[in-house]
């Protein structure tokens, strides 16, 4: 076993020595991952698992196109994932013949509105507060992530009179409102980050209560933690005056189905290597 000295890491100025050298960048092989033995990068590349898939769902789509005459058989791949001009409207005009999409009755609106009723309230706004664990370049996300969930568990221990989540975020956050306490005051759907306001005004009765939510609510901006201090619920809109935004809905969610049925059916028959499509949760084309 050989013998080393210092932390190893060589951020702390400490001197680091082994008895064997470390094999030069050089010599490591990297394989390339294929798809029908295309390959999805070039020598050298670690493209990380979820570009990856993306390639190869990409990949395989213009694959199909190909097969199915749609684009021509010169179409050549690229290594870094984007697809020709000519291979995108081929695997669009692919998607719009191969996907069977039911046409969204009246009956499916009205279940998905009365299951759904606080996301057509007119005026609903909630008084809010919250910790912002930031994603910076360089940032460890895993080990932020960890930090923000173990301090949401010791929130949601407290009691709803406790001053202990303006402390927490005041001593955590990394929004200005953490100064305040993290008071983001009454908030409507509009004065919030699109991710953000979808877990805010939430439709779930796990979130749709008052106190510190139970998950994190992940945004562009990193993790928050949010307590909801009140709600006004608003007025419900009539259903006739929001039924074609939810047929618009429902058909996008018949779209997302039969497109991860589609490109399951197209990896099930594809000869993959060095990646695994089984471990996507939402296939997204690029």
């Amino acid at each position: 076993m050989s013998q080393q000295q210092g932390c190893g890491s060589g951020s702390c100025g400490c001197a680091s020595t082994t008895a064997s050298a470390a094999p030069a960048m050089e010599d490591i092989k990297v394989d390339v991952a294929t798809v029908n033995g295309v390959p999805l990068h070039g020598d050298g590349e670690s493209p990380d698992p979820e570009a990856l898939r993306q390639r190869a769902y990409s990949e395989l789509l213009r694959q199909a196109a190909q097969r199915k005459g749609l684009l021509a058989v010169g179409d050549l791949p690229a290594l870094d994932g984007v697809l020709s001009e000519a291979a995108s409207e081929a695997t669009l005009a692919l998607l719009e013949r191969e996907l069977q999409l039911p046409e969204p009755d009246e009956a499916s609106c009205r279940r998905f509105f009365d299951a759904h009723p606080a996301r057509y309230h007119l005026g609903e706004k909630v008084q809010a507060r919250h910790i912002l664990f930031a994603v910076t370049p360089g940032v460890d996300v895993p080990t932020l992530r960890g930090r923000a969930e173990n301090l949401l568990v010791a929130l949601r221990c407290e009691s709803p009179d406790s001053p202990a989540f303006a402390k927490a975020a005041a001593d955590n956050s990394n929004c200005p409102s953490g100064a305040e306490g993290g008071e983001l005051g009454w908030l409507g759907r509009d004065d919030c980050a699109p991710e953000f306001a979808s877990a805010l005004f939430a439709q779930d009765e796990a979130n749709a209560h008052i106190g510190v939510l139970p998950r994190l609510i992940s945004t562009r901006f990193g993790f928050h933690i949010v307590q909801v201090q009140a709600r006004e619920t608003g007025a419900l809109q009539p259903f006739e005056s929001v039924k074609g935004s939810i047929a618009q809905v429902l058909r996008q969610q018949a779209y997302m189905t039969a497109l991860r049925q589609y490109l399951s059916l197209l990896a099930g028959e594809a000869e993959l290597y060095g990646l695994d499509l089984d471990a996507a949760d939402t296939p997204l084309l690029q």
